[in-house]
């Protein structure tokens, strides 16, 4: 089974191209919905943010406060450092678990969508790394709209705090711009599809 990694910074489309995928009958795994799971009461994420940060940063339910985080972790790239370092071995066992039951179902493709497959050395996990990449005024644009309570600042802080699309599209095989329309998109994450289909079959696009 061809193993993919879908990523991008925020507010890039690579949810969009995502979902587009899903919708070719690729399986794809949202790594931030992972986390939600993670985070709720009683789940290995949220014992891991209790140890390190403090059992304030739980809900009255028992469940990870996420905004309360989320301005704590994304003020000072330290934070966001000892975050990762708690949170993302437990992602990648998930992921790992969830990768091994697609292929056994007999799936050609899988995609694992993450917005930090580079930095956490998903070269060494992943035969194929795609990422998908916007203007910052374009996805800071895109941020807010869709999160109303949301401040620029802020938006830019969680921005500032990952890789740059620039080196982030350098350590990746393909890349989708999400400049134009989402009929654009569409026809540009069904060629990288396509393409693929086809690496896993041994075949060329």
């Amino acid at each position: 089974m061809l193993r993919v990694g879908l990523t991008g910074g925020i507010a890039s489309g690579k949810s969009a191209v995502g979902s587009r995928w899903r919708a070719l009958g690729i399986p794809v795994l949202d790594a931030d919905r992972l986390v939600h799971a993670l985070y709720e009461p009683g789940a290995p994420g949220t014992a891991a943010v209790a140890e390190e940060f403090g059992a304030e940063l739980l809900d009255e339910r028992g469940a990870v406060d996420r905004p309360r985080l989320a301005r704590l972790a994304f003020a000072e790239p330290a934070t966001v450092a000892r975050l990762n370092a708690r949170i993302h071995p437990i992602v990648r066992v998930e992921t790992e678990r969830w990768l091994a039951e697609r292929e056994s179902e007999g799936h050609p493709v899988a995609v694992v969508e993450a917005t930090l497959l580079v930095e956490n050395n998903g070269r060494d996990r992943y035969d194929v790394l795609v990422a998908v990449s916007a203007p910052e005024e374009l996805r800071l644009a895109r941020a807010l709209a869709r999160d109303p309570g949301a401040t620029r600042d802020a938006v830019l802080a969680r921005m500032r705090a990952q890789l740059p699309d620039a080196a982030r599209n350098a350590a990746c095989d393909e890349v989708i711009v999400t400049d134009g329309t989402l009929e654009e998109l569409s026809t540009k994450a069904e060629a990288v599809a396509a393409r693929l289909r086809s690496r896993a079959s041994g075949t060329r696009a």
